[in-house]
């Protein structure tokens, strides 16, 4: 009979007894997020960089953020904003482009900037494509056999875009918990191939590695911070700055942007990224 008891007393105290264990706690998910308002639009971190070169090629191309809309939401139904060398019949790409309808060769599409290059050729063709229905838009360009298949990414991609644009500054920020070491050479080079002559780059090789980024526009502006905050699972990137606001990464908390210990004085339109 005591031992009766012994064993039901070992039950009721749980931890004592290690019968029983606290769940394990998830950590969050990886991804960047865009906010504005109340509304939030999140990507994981291979979608983010690519949803970025979206954005960036439009911004070299003088596009506006409803170009980027369409080509995110055109991405989105064709391959999840992946590049995968996969699809229907000859399809790949983020794009799902066809080199035998002659979008161009299998190692052109597979490059994320070739073929948003030539999404974009196509899209600015399409009579009315500033004003007209989104899915019927991208539906012109792409001539998919699910013709009505863009308009649910549509709001989603609306949201994306003007963040990543720079329409609406500061709304863009990712949770990347163990960022790779600082790589000055990758984020040149991906910026520099985005961008073209739409930013200056000017390296300050070190530990940490430090670029600033020149532009024209506020706008502009916004876009190459959040290029450089998708580019923090790519290159390293751990703090980006711009007028007069500051963001870092935070390892497991999804960070925002917030003014600056010490602002610099604004004299031009530099984005300052900080690598490592």
């Amino acid at each position: 009979m005591r031992r009766l008891v012994v064993l039901v007393l070992c039950g009721m105290v749980l931890s004592g007894c290690g019968l029983f264990r606290p769940a394990p706690v998830t950590p969050p998910r990886q991804r960047c997020v865009a906010t504005i308002g109340t509304e939030t639009a999140s990507l994981d971190l291979e979608q983010s960089r690519n949803a970025s070169i979206i954005a960036g090629v439009a911004t070299q191309r003088g596009l506006s953020p409803r170009a980027v809309s369409i080509a995110l939401a055109t991405a989105f139904q064709e391959s999840d904003i992946r590049n995968i060398d996969y699809g229907d019949r000859d399809s790949i790409g983020l794009f799902q482009q066809r080199p035998s309808q002659g979008w161009g060769t299998v190692q052109q599409i597979m490059d994320p900037h070739y073929s948003t290059g030539k999404f974009y050729d196509a899209l600015v063709k399409v009579k009315g494509w500033e004003t007209g229905d989104i899915n019927d838009v991208a539906q012109a360009v792409q001539r998919s056999g699910v013709p009505d298949g863009y308009r649910k990414h549509v709001e989603r991609a609306k949201l994306l875009a003007s963040a990543l644009s720079g329409e609406t500054p500061a709304a863009w920020s990712c949770l990347v918990r163990e960022p790779p070491s600082g790589d000055l050479a990758t984020f040149q080079t991906m910026l520099t191939k985005t961008y073209g002559k739409a930013a200056t780059f000017t390296p300050q090789p070190g530990t940490p590695a430090v670029a600033s980024v020149v532009v024209t526009t506020d706008a502009a502006a916004w876009s190459v911070a959040a290029f450089a905050q998708s580019w923090t699972s790519g290159a390293g990137v751990t703090t980006v700055s711009y007028n007069g606001m500051v963001w870092s990464v935070k390892g497991d908390a999804l960070a925002g942007w917030a003014a600056a210990p010490t602002p610099a004085p604004v004299t031009t339109r530099t984005v300052t990224v900080q690598l490592g």
